[in-house]
């Protein structure tokens, strides 16, 4: 008799252990070609997505993609990108001046005309302090700022004898007038000049507001009254009234006590809260007001940049910027008069 065969279950128990693994490797190999065929049938049922996207890619359609997650997604970066380009664009690589000047200038409305002018000619951003005269000198001075534009002559000529700042440069003048209540108390409307009025305040006891700021229209007031011998610092609480603010809450509270006051015309221009505050005394050579531009001195501050501050002075003092002053012009009137290089006319 012959040996059953070791590689057939017989249900014998007593196979042999190399039967028992051929027939565990068969029954493997049996499991894993099922497992082949059923992958087969379900990729075929399935979008060939290799296939679909080699196809767009050289038809130059754009890749397939699952619209729910990944294009929100692409969207967002590319948003990101361009807001971030943006900014860069606009507050990084764009050249900039500090402007330390007048609350007269700002109030006027003059540096909202012509610094997007200035602007689009040259690329450079102008930051303005507006400050009083005084101060703007003296922060310009501490190397706060590139540039200082101001109406006092006798102390931006100091500013520049003291090495403080490069070259002073007429740019433009209006003038001053006092301004007062209607029934005009003090009667300046009779004044001979602007010194016969202010005695004529002092005489009447009229109440006067000061700015008491140090500025340039601080500076001419104080001009004014030493002129007609009057210490008015002595009434200071009595008729004689100060601020120490800027021209238009100056204004402000003169409109409120029915005073007098001295303002740069092109503030009263702008100015609307007047009440019944009128113009009593014009015209007086003394008033003129004469406003001057300098380029804080680079080799006192290093920071200083004076290539861009330069080309603002330049620009201001030349033919465009003249013209653009000119130009401005508030309720029909002109506010500034250009007269850069030529002095009073």
């Amino acid at each position: 008799s012959r040996w059953p065969r070791a590689d057939i279950d017989h249900g014998c128990p007593n196979r042999t252990k190399q039967g028992q693994e051929q027939e565990q490797e068969k029954e493997k190999g049996q499991e894993k070609a099922s497992a082949e065929k059923a992958e087969r049938k379900d990729h075929k049922e399935k979008p060939d997505m290799d296939k679909a996207r080699e196809k767009n890619t050289a038809t130059g359609s754009p890749p397939f993609r699952p619209a729910g997650i990944v294009l929100p997604f692409a969207l967002s970066i590319l948003l990101l990108i361009f807001l971030s380009l943006t900014i860069a664009g606009q507050a990084g690589d764009r050249p900039s001046i500090i402007l330390q000047s007048t609350t007269s200038t700002q109030n006027s409305g003059l540096f909202d005309h012509i610094l997007p002018l200035f602007a689009k000619d040259t690329g450079i951003t102008v930051h303005v302090v507006a400050v009083g005269t005084g101060q703007a000198l003296k922060n310009a001075g501490n190397g706060d700022g590139d540039v200082v534009l101001v109406h006092a002559r006798q102390a931006e000529e100091e500013f520049i004898a003291r090495g403080l700042g490069v070259r002073r440069h007429d740019v433009m003048y209006n003038d001053f007038v006092i301004v007062g209540p209607a029934g005009d108390p003090a009667g300046l409307a009779t004044a001979g000049d602007a010194v016969e009025a202010f005695r004529k305040i002092a005489s009447a006891k009229s109440v006067f507001v000061s700015r008491g700021d140090d500025s340039g229209t601080h500076k001419k007031e104080m001009q004014l009254w030493k002129l007609a011998k009057i210490n008015v610092r002595a009434q200071s609480g009595n008729w004689y009234r100060e601020t120490g603010s800027g021209m238009g809450a100056t204004l402000n509270v003169a409109a409120g006590m029915a005073a007098y006051t001295l303002t740069d015309r092109a503030t009263w221009i702008a100015f609307g809260n007047r009440d019944n505050l009128k113009i009593q005394y014009q015209g007086d050579r003394a008033l003129f007001n004469q406003y001057g531009i300098m380029l804080v001195n680079p080799r006192k501050h290093k920071h200083v940049k004076a290539v861009s501050g330069q080309a603002f002075i330049d620009w201001l003092t030349g033919p465009r910027g003249q013209k653009s002053i000119a130009a401005y012009r508030l309720h029909g009137q002109q506010l500034f008069f250009p007269n850069a290089g030529k002095g009073f006319q």
